[in-house]
């Protein structure tokens, strides 16, 4: 399929169909471990929701196939009513944008702005276009004035701040954020916080930080031994102890979701 064709068809698909859908997905590895049995997720656009679960609940393998790193199994998953199929890889990549928990594994190039330019770039934008999406990208998470800095200078707020241009700069339909305040320090966490909630974009944020999920995002997903096991509004899940037992999930000691602010 062609560049143009591809574009086309992404056009095509229906304005107001949710940022994804996930029916039906079932997925083993070659080993034979079976790591999602019947995944059904919709998440409509401009919604923030966490996804939780204990280590081994397959959220890895379902982010795998957002944008389709893994495929091969059973069901569908479609973003912006795009299906993720080896004919529209490209559109889905650029669409779904996936900010790894270490910073370092997508800071490569000298600097802050090559950084942010590469995925433009990579995918055929030049010049003026070019610098404006990179100024923009950088702006969103404040990190303008870095630039012309190399990565490895900053500190790693500052690198996750930047991680997070490369993916806007795409200007993807769907955020999906891998433990996104992992390691970092208190006034890190809460610039982050107050960026991502200035973001239109939906956003998926896959997270053990139980309070950081509740800040962030009104609605929460359980995935526990490859199924949904619970869906609905944040608070509600966490304040369910029952339910947080049953899957592996702790509050930090003394952390009240009905009490803290939603």
């Amino acid at each position: 399929m062609t560049r143009k064709t591809e574009a086309s068809t992404a056009e095509a698909s229906t304005a107001d169909a949710p940022s994804l859908e996930v029916k039906g997905l079932a997925y083993a590895y070659p080993d034979g471990h079976q790591a999602l049995f019947g995944v059904d997720l919709t998440i409509g656009r401009g919604e923030r929701v966490a996804l939780l679960g204990p280590n081994g609940a397959g959220k890895t393998t379902l982010v795998l196939h957002l944008n389709g790193i893994l495929g091969g199994g059973v069901g569908t998953v479609t973003v912006a009513g795009l299906p993720v199929a080896k004919a529209h890889l490209a559109e889905i990549r650029r669409r779904v944008g996936i900010v790894f928990q270490d910073p370092d594994d997508q800071l490569f190039m000298p600097t802050v702005r090559e950084d942010v330019a590469f995925g433009p770039a990579t995918a055929g934008l030049r010049g003026a276009a070019l610098d404006e999406r990179v100024t923009t990208a950088l702006r969103r998470v404040g990190m303008d004035a870095y630039a012309d800095r190399p990565p490895h200078h900053l500190s790693f707020g500052q690198r996750r701040r930047v991680a997070v241009a490369t993916v806007l700069a795409m200007e993807p339909e769907i955020l999906v954020l891998d433990e996104p305040s992992s390691n970092l320090d208190p006034a890190s966490r809460r610039e982050l916080a107050e960026i991502l909630r200035s973001l239109h974009v939906t956003v998926l944020m896959v997270t053990h930080d139980l309070p950081y999920a509740l800040e962030l995002c009104p609605r929460a997903a359980i995935l526990s031994d490859g199924v949904i096991a619970a869906d609905g509004r944040t608070g509600d899940l966490l304040a369910d102890e029952e339910l947080m037992r049953g899957h592996r999930l702790e509050l930090p000691f003394g952390f009240d979701p009905r009490a803290a602010v939603r």
